[in-house]
């Protein structure tokens, strides 16, 4: 059976189901062709199952990508507020974490059913379990830069195709190389895409002597020396079972590579070792530890001290070991990997699309948006709206 449409959105998430929902508000009759046997998994599982919709302070500072300037126009034509409007329209409570992070008062699946409502308002098409076999463009007389898609039980067509399959991160719920591999048909170029906002596996020495603090986290400045410079983090850092995690060391992952290595501020604003320049204070580890339990818990506190005790107390070692406290140096071992990501950074590159309308500059009709796109958010609800600005952004030029 082959099934005609005006535009065809590959993948049912965040960004394809708000492009589908901006093309069919303009009358444009939309198809989402989604592989699995339901819409917008992620966003079910986002933000511990309340998903953190959006950012109150979303700037295209937040963002990673080759060409820092790509993502400005997208953001800025549909911003947090214009989400926040079509929320409080569905009367969906929500609240302010921390950070200006937007959550769901009750599940994810409230942001979800909103879609689908608006979705089907719009007169958008749904199709679920339609695995692609084929993309293909043809050329006729009547119908030029037509892309014909081949499913194992239909065909559809349509003028435009736009490609919202996601990245790789969390293959479990179906992410797979279908958007790259898609791309690279039509001749687009892609970024090398790599596991970003990732938990870092620490080397087996440092993993021996802090692992067993596992659950132990603690406010830490975290940075490293990214392509574009340096990059620091102030959150909470918290020890696994095999490394670090927590929100400042997955802000860092996305910058992090390897052999590079990180820093870590364990007393972002103190000063240890000041108590020492009253001549009254002894010398000695006990004091040392009572001055860095200030800033760590306990168990932390003492097992780093223990493996960093300064080796006199003179006022250099004293200094170094201020410094160390300030800029604990740790070389990870890797990444934890796709499995534990929230988002795939890289992909489609930015100098092969529009910023205003995210289609390809060499195939006519053809639109990349989302997490399948070279631009990746801080974590805190941007990826999200990089998802709802990047599908509107297209949905518009539909």
């Amino acid at each position: 059976m082959t099934h005609s449409f005006d535009a065809l959105i590959l993948g049912g998430g965040a960004a394809g189901l708000m492009c589908a929902i901006e093309a069919g508000k303009r009358g444009r009759r939309v198809a989402v062709l989604e592989r699995s046997d339901k819409l917008g998994k992620k966003i079910l599982i986002s933000g511990g199952g309340r998903c953190n919709f959006t950012n109150l302070h979303c700037q295209p500072e937040n963002f990673l990508s080759s060409n820092s300037h790509f993502a400005r126009s997208a953001l800025a034509r549909y911003t947090p507020a214009d989400f926040i409007v079509l929320v409080e329209k569905h009367g969906i409570p929500y609240h302010e974490k921390t950070l200006g992070q937007l959550f769901c008062d009750r599940s994810a699946r409230d942001i979800l059913g909103m879609l689908e409502t608006e979705c089907q308002n719009a007169g958008v098409s749904i199709f679920l379990n339609t695995k692609i076999n084929q993309v293909t463009k043809i050329s006729q007389v009547e119908r030029t830069n037509e892309f014909v898609v081949r499913a194992q039980n239909a065909e559809f067509r349509a003028p435009a195709l736009v490609v919202a399959t996601g990245g790789l991160s969390i293959p479990k719920i179906g992410a797979t190389f279908f958007g790259y591999d898609l791309a690279r048909q039509f001749g687009l170029a892609i970024r090398e895409p790599w596991p970003g906002l990732v938990p870092l596996l620490l080397r087996e020495e440092d993993r021996s002597h802090y692992c067993d603090l596992t659950g132990v986290s603690a406010d830490v400045i975290a940075s490293v020396t990214a392509r574009d410079g340096r990059r620091q983090f102030r959150e909470k850092m918290l020890i696994t079972h095999r490394g670090l995690s927590g929100p400042a060391i997955l802000q860092l992952s996305s910058y992090w590579q390897t052999p590079q290595p990180i820093e870590i501020d364990l007393a972002p604003g103190g000063e240890i070792t000041a108590v020492f320049r009253n001549l009254k204070t002894p010398r000695n580890l006990n004091a040392l530890h009572s001055e860095l339990r200030k800033f760590l818990p306990h168990r932390f506190s003492d097992r780093w001290l223990d493996l960093h005790a300064p080796p006199s107390w003179t006022n250099a070692a004293l200094a170094d070991l201020e410094k160390q406290i300030h800029a604990w140096a740790v070389v990870p071992a890797g990444t934890e990997g796709y499995e534990k990501a929230e988002v795939t950074a890289g992909g489609v590159d930015t100098d092969e699309l529009s910023a205003k309308t995210m289609e390809s500059r060499k195939v006519p009709g053809l639109f990349f948006i989302g997490e399948v796109v070279d631009v990746t958010g801080h974590l805190g609800g941007f990826n999200f709206q990089w998802a709802w600005a990047s599908g509107a952004a297209a949905g518009r030029a539909l």
